[in-house]
C-alpha cells in the first residue's frame, strides 16, 4: 500500500492533465502541509499523550521567522551609510529599518533610499530562502524547548491550556506589532523558487507548481521517516509508556520529563518547518493563519483518520483537504440554494462527532491495518486462544481426553 501511494504521488504531477491542473496541484501542496502538521501532532498527542493546542503557533513561528528574515536582511557589496549594517568579508549584511504599513516606502525605507542613490550601480541580494526555512525550524524548536521546560513537568490539562494561551498571545502580539510584522496586512515573502529553477534540462518558472509540490512532498516524507524511526526505537517505547502510565514508567527508570520535552521539541520543529515552506509557497503570511480554527482543523484531521497512527493522520489530512475543497460546490434543493462554503464545515463536524462516538481509533487505521496484513496477526492470536481453550477443555477431568 505504501509503495502504491508513493508511486501515485510521484507520478501524479506528470500524468494529470485536466484544465484545473494548477488548482488540483495547489490542493495537493496544501494537503501535504496539513499532513505534516497532523502526523506530527499525532506523534505528540496519540503516541506521547501530550495534548497541545499550540501546533499552529509553532507553524506561525517558523513562517514569521522566515518572513522577517527575508523581509529585513540583505547582502550588499557596498555599505548604505543609513541602514544598520555589518561587514561580512567583502560584503555587508544590511538590516532594513522597520516602517510598518506605510505608503511612503521610498522616503522611510533606508534600503530603498540607498538603492535610489545608487541608481542601479549596486546589486543588493536577498537572503537565501533555504536559510530562512532552517532558521524558522530552529526558532520553532527553541520555543518548543522553552515551553516544554516550563509546562511539561506538570500534568493534567496544563499543557493544553498553556499552549492555547501561548497561541492566542502570539497571534495578538503579531497583530499588534504593526511596525515590525505589518499586523493584519501580513508580510510578503519571495517564492520558493523566485527566479525559477532548471531540473533535468527543463525550466520551471516561479509560478509552476511542480517544484513546490515536490519540496512539500519530500518534506512530508522526511518527517514521516523521522516519526517512523522514533516510533520503532526506544524513544517510541518510552513515549508510549508515558501515555499509558507515567508513574509506572517513572518507577521503571524512564526520565519522563526529558522524553516529554524531546517529543514536544521534535514535533514543534516539524510544524515550524512546514510553516516556513508553506509561507514561501503562498508568498504571504498573516496572523489569521494562527487562528484557533486552523488548530481545530489539524486536530480533527488527526482524530478522524486515526490519532494513534501518524501515517493514517497524514493520509487522512490529504484526503480531508481534498474533500473540503470538493464540497465547496453549492447546489439547489427545492429552489433553495445550499451554500456549501459554509455547510461543508458542518458536514466535517458531523463526521468528527460520529468518529469519536463509533470509531475512536479513526476511520483509516482499520484500512491501513488490513492492507498491511495487521488483521492476519490478530486472527492468529484469536485462533491460538481458541486452540488453547479447546485443548484445555479436552484434557480437563471428565473431558474427552481426561482421566476416568
Amino acid at each position: 500500500m505504501g509503495i502504491a501511494l508513493l508511486a501515485f504521488f510521484f507520478a501524479f504531477p506528470f500524468v494529470y492533465s485536466a484544465g484545473n491542473y494548477d488548482y488540483i496541484m495547489h490542493i495537493c501542496i496544501v494537503g501535504f502541509f496539513y499532513a505534516i502538521l497532523a502526523s506530527s501532532w499525532s506523534m505528540l498527542a496519540g503516541y506521547a499523550g501530550q495534548f497541545s493546542f499550540g501546533h499552529m503557533a509553532f507553524m506561525g513561528l517558523g513562517a514569521y521567522t522566515a518572513a522577517l528574515f527575508c523581509h529585513y536582511f540583505f547582502i550588499s557589496p557596498e555599505p548604505t551609510g543609513i541602514c544598520t549594517e555589518f561587514a561580512l568579508g567583502s560584503n555587508y549584511l544590511i538590516i532594513k529599518n522597520p516602517i510598518g504599513v506605510t505608503s511612503t516606502t521610498l522616503t522611510q525605507d533606508c534600503l530603498a533610499q540607498a538603492m535610489e542613490k545608487w541608481d542601479g550601480a549596486v546589486t543588493v541580494s536577498p537572503m537565501p530562502v533555504w536559510l530562512g526555512v532552517i532558521l524558522g525550524t530552529l526558532v520553532g524548536g527553541i520555543f518548543g524547548l522553552l515551553i516544554g521546560l516550563l509546562v511539561l513537568p506538570l500534568r493534567a490539562a496544563y499543557l493544553a491550556l498553556f499552549t492555547l494561551g501561548f497561541s492566542e498571545i502570539l497571534r495578538a502580539t503579531i497583530s499588534a506589532e504593526i511596525q515590525i510584522t505589518r499586523g493584519q496586512a501580513g508580510i510578503e515573502l519571495p517564492g520558493l523558487f523566485e527566479n525559477g529553477i532548471t531540473i533535468a534540462g527543463h525550466y520551471f518558472g516561479k509560478t509552476d507548481k511542480i517544484p513546490p509540490y515536490f519540496v512539500m512532498f519530500f518534506l512530508l516524507l522526511g518527517c514521516l521517516a523521522i516519526l517512523y524511526w522514533l516510533s520503532r526505537s526506544r524513544f517510541g517505547l518510552f513515549v508510549r509508556a508515558l501515555r499509558e502510565d507515567q508513574d509506572a514508567a517513572a518507577a521503571l527508570g524512564v526520565n519522563t520529563t526529558r522524553y516529554k520535552i524531546l517529543v514536544f521539541v521534535i514535533t514543534s520543529m516539524m510544524a515550524a518547518s512546514a510553516g516556513a515552506v508553506q509561507a514561501h509557497y503562498v508568498t504571504i503570511i498573516t496572523p489569521n493563519n494562527l487562528m484557533i480554527l486552523q488548530m481545530s482543523l489539524v486536530v480533527a484531521m488527526a482524530v478522524i483518520a486515526g490519532v494513534e497512527n501518524f501515517v493514517a493522520a497524514a493520509i487522512g489530512a490529504i484526503l480531508i483537504e481534498f474533500t473540503l475543497e470538493m464540497l465547496r460546490t453549492s447546489f439547489t434543493i427545492g429552489g433553495i440554494e445550499i451554500d456549501m462554503t459554509l455547510w461543508r464545515l458542518v458536514f466535517f463536524g458531523v463526521v468528527l462527532m460520529l468518529t469519536l462516538r463509533f470509531a475512536r481509533n479513526g476511520l483509516l487505521v482499520p484500512v491501513i491495518n488490513y492492507f498491511s496484513r495487521g488483521h492476519v496477526a490478530a486472527e492468529t492470536v484469536v485462533r491460538r486462544k481458541q486452540s488453547e481453550s479447546s485443548e484445555g477443555a479436552s484434557t480437563a477431568p471428565g473431558g474427552q481426553g481426561g482421566s476416568p
